[in-house]
Parts: C-alpha cells; sequence; structure tokens
C-alpha cells in the first residue's frame, strides 16, 4: 500500500515537473518569436526611411536637351513627360525643259514648311500637332493623339497619314525622290479617323486598321468639299494595312532589311455634280494631265456612284549602302454619268499604278527604309564632304481604256485627258549634315493619248531641293 502511495506521488511531481518545462519552453519561445518581429519591423522602416531618401535625393529639374533626330526637347527628369519641338522646311525650283509647260510652271516656291509640336505624358499617350504655311496657305497637317496601351494596342484619333501607300508613309524628310512616284496618286494621303494597330512578335508583324471620313485619291482631308477636314459624302472609309519583316530579328544580317505587306481602303458611296468624289492626277511636275469630265451647262460630269476598293501589294529591301523600293496600287471604282444622248451611264474603272525605286549611298552609309546616320558632315576645314547618295525610279500609271469610251458621252475627254503616263527620273542627294540636304533630280514623263491630235508632249522637268529637317 504505501509503495503505491510513492509511486503516484512520484508521478505527479514528474508531471508537474514536465510540465512546467513545456511552460518555461514556450514562453521561451514566445519572446524569441516578439524579438523576431521586432527586427522585422526595424527593417521595414530603415527600409521606408531608404526609399524616402532615395526618392528626395532623385532629381527633380526638367531636362533641355537638342538632337539632330529628335529636335528641340524638355523632358521631365524621369522621361515620363516630353515635348519636343521639331520642324521641315523645303525650297524648291522647278524647270520644265519641255515647249508645253507653261512658263508659269518655271518657279521657286515653299513646297513644306512645317513646325511640328509633339510628346508624350506617362510614358503612354502621345500627341502631334503640325500646321504647313507653304503654297500661300495656312492647314492643319497633322492632328492626333495616341495611346500605347500595348506595344499591340496603339489607339489614334484625329488627323494623320492613312495606312495605306508605302512610299506615302515614308516621312517628307526621309524621300528619296523631290516628288513622290505615281503610284501614291492613287493613295489617300490624310484623313481624320480612329485607328488601332501595332506591332506583334517584337516587330516582325505591324498592323493598322481605321474608320475614316473618306478622301480621293492622292489628297487630305483639308481639300474635301464643301467642307474642309470633315466627311465630303456620308460614308467613311475602311483601311486596313498588314506589313512583315520576317528577318527584323535574325542573325541572317542580309535579310534584315527586307520587308512585304499589303493595305487597302473601301467605301461605298455616291457623288454629286458639284462634289463629285473623284480625283484628278497629276505628273512628277505637278501638272494635271488626267480629270474626268466636270459639269457643264445642260451636261452633267462623271461622279463616284457605288464602292471604291483600293489595294496595294508593296515591299521594300535594303543591304548594306543600296535599296529598293517598289508599290502597286490599282483602284476599283464605280461611277456613272447622266448624258442627253446616252441617258444615265454606268461603269466601274479599275486604273492602275507602280513604281520601283533604287538607291545608293555611294559615301557607303547604311539604306534604310527611314533615316539614315552619316558618316561625316560637310566641313572642308576637316576635309569631310557629307555624305552623297544617287537613286533611280520607274513608275506608270494606267487610266481603264472604258473611261474614254463613248465619244462626247465618254467619262473623260481623250482630247485632254491622257490615259497612260509613264516616267523615269534620276537624282542626286548631298546630305551635308543629318539635318541639312539639297537634292538634284530629272524626270521625264512620257503619255499615251492626252491631246487633240496624238499623245501629248512629253515632260521634261529639272527639280532642286534645299531641305531642313530637325
Amino acid at each position: 500500500m504505501a509503495s503505491n502511495l510513492l509511486a503516484g506521488s512520484i508521478a505527479v511531481v514528474l508531471s508537474l515537473a514536465a510540465a512546467g518545462t513545456q511552460a518555461d519552453e514556450l514562453s521561451e519561445l514566445r519572446d524569441r518569436l516578439e524579438a523576431q518581429e521586432q527586427r522585422i519591423r526595424i527593417l521595414e522602416r530603415k527600409l521606408e526611411l531608404s526609399e524616402e531618401a532615395a526618392k528626395a535625393a532623385a532629381p527633380t529639374t526638367p531636362v533641355v536637351r537638342a538632337s539632330p533626330q529628335q529636335g528641340f526637347r524638355i523632358q521631365s527628369a524621369d522621361g515620363a513627360n516630353v515635348a519636343r519641338f521639331r520642324g521641315v522646311l523645303h525650297f524648291d525650283g522647278r524647270y520644265f525643259a519641255d515647249d508645253v509647260t507653261p512658263e508659269t510652271a518655271d518657279t521657286w516656291l515653299l513646297r513644306r514648311v512645317r513646325p511640328t509640336l509633339e510628346g508624350t505624358f506617362n510614358n503612354i499617350y502621345d500627341f502631334r500637332f503640325t500646321p504647313d504655311f507653304a503654297g500661300g496657305r495656312t492647314i492643319i497637317l497633322d492632328a492626333f493623339v495616341a495611346a500605347r496601351l500595348k506595344p499591340w494596342a496603339v489607339v489614334t484619333a484625329g488627323k494623320f497619314k492613312v495606312p495605306v501607300g508605302l512610299e506615302r508613309l515614308v516621312s517628307s524628310t526621309d524621300l528619296r525622290f523631290i516628288e513622290r512616284g505615281l503610284p501614291t496618286s492613287l493613295v489617300p494621303n490624310r484623313d481624320l479617323g480612329l485607328q488601332l494597330g501595332g506591332d506583334l512578335s517584337g516587330g516582325v508583324v505591324n498592323y493598322s486598321v481605321g474608320y475614316f471620313n473618306g478622301v480621293s485619291d492622292g489628297s487630305s482631308s483639308d481639300s474635301n468639299t464643301p467642307n474642309a477636314d470633315a466627311e465630303n459624302d456620308t460614308k467613311g472609309d475602311w483601311a486596313a494595312r498588314v506589313f512583315v519583316q520576317p528577318f527584323l530579328n535574325s542573325d541572317n544580317f542580309a535579310l534584315r532589311g527586307l520587308g512585304f505587306g499589303i493595305a487597302g481602303t473601301y467605301v461605298n458611296s455616291t457623288g454629286s455634280t458639284t462634289t463629285t468624289l473623284l480625283p484628278s492626277y497629276r505628273t512628277p511636275g505637278q501638272q494635271t494631265f488626267f480629270s474626268y469630265r466636270g459639269t457643264t451647262t445642260g451636261v452633267n460630269g462623271t461622279i463616284a456612284d457605288g464602292e471604291r476598293l483600293r489595294w496595294t501589294p508593296q515591299a521594300y529591301y535594303s543591304i548594306g549602302s543600296f535599296g529598293v523600293l517598289g508599290e502597286y496600287v490599282t483602284v476599283s471604282q464605280e461611277v456613272s454619268r447622266l448624258t442627253p444622248t446616252a441617258g444615265l451611264r454606268r461603269d466601274t474603272l479599275d486604273n492602275t499604278a507602280w513604281q520601283v525605286q533604287f538607291a545608293w549611298f555611294a559615301t557607303g552609309e547604311d539604306e534604310s527604309f527611314r533615316g539614315f546616320t552619316p558618316q561625316s558632315i560637310f566641313d572642308p576645314s576637316q576635309g569631310t564632304w557629307g555624305a552623297l547618295e544617287l537613286v533611280a525610279r520607274y513608275h506608270e500609271l494606267d487610266i481603264d481604256d472604258d473611261a474614254f469610251i463613248g465619244g462626247a458621252d465618254s467619262y473623260a475627254n481623250p482630247a485632254s485627258a491622257a490615259s497612260k503616263a509613264s516616267a523615269w527620273g534620276v537624282g542626286v542627294n548631298w546630305y551635308l549634315t543629318q539635318n541639312y540636304k539639297w537634292s538634284l533630280n530629272y524626270d521625264v514623263t512620257s503619255f499615251d493619248g492626252g491631246a487633240a491630235i496624238g499623245d501629248r508632249a512629253d515632260e521634261k522637268a529639272l527639280f532642286t531641293r534645299f531641305a531642313v529637317g530637325f
């Protein structure tokens, strides 16, 4: 009995001792956790103080910069907000060595006078405003805002270039010839609209799709009638473009400069005798060689009456100091004309144009679709003379033969409107610096028809340009 009592007592004592040991261990563990939490709070506070100090030490003064590529700019210290001032000035001379172009066409003129204010907010939202003061008038050339939400999702709204013609999308400062080729006469220029576009696969694929007010071939919305920069009918144009540079990121340097794509527009609209919605076409010397019959007393002229579909496959390639650009454009336009003798005539006219351009830097610079980097500037004191580029091209514009069928009831007058223009040109571009350029071009344009008897005489034109772009 005594032994049992003793054993029970010993068990109770041992149990109490074990419980006390566990309590001590739990208390020690809680103390350690509290100490660790305190250390974490101290470290977090030190980190906050360090970040606050870094922010306080960060520069806040705006940065003012100037560069040949981006002009003059003011930007916030973090570079997220930028305002840039750029400009283009083209002073041209034209001389015609033929006997048919009016003497008044031999002239000096300001071809482009374009200051530009553009910028970015918060590294996402872009804007541009560009007026043009050339030609004795003032127009708003570009006025748009853009949101770069993702590389593949850029939303642009306002007035800007419709994404169709390849040469049309080349900046005026990067043109290889003083005047754009005949295919550019068939594609839209600038218009008001809303566009979604962007880059896929790191820039390998670029796409654009948009809805615009609509303009005639080769025109901008500031030429619309009766109201400039407004829709000239009740329908707008859909436009789309896909362009691919399959080897842009390839290790094969010989193919990196290859790009090709296709673009087009579509609209279904009807003009009137006062607003025909139809274009006229001009030579490289900016002389009209084709237009539709207009409105005369008692006889209605030709008007757009139905669908208009433009499409253009296009490509360029550059390797080293050599570059080539090519494009083909076709416009399928439904037209009509009400005449006293034939009544209402309707037809679909298909006008086409194509061109190929070649460029070669004799001084060894690399050719590219946009821009270039000179190896030297014009500085005789240092024995450097800038960059020298030689250029050549051939281009054609062919009017549908059906436009001239019907005698006096035809859609175009064969005695004054040529059915085809074929032109070749050569030139030299001397880049004194990246911002100053002097150009000299010689173009010869031949025609099929366009005269009372036989063919319109050849246009032979000599152009020169003194250009500043920054």
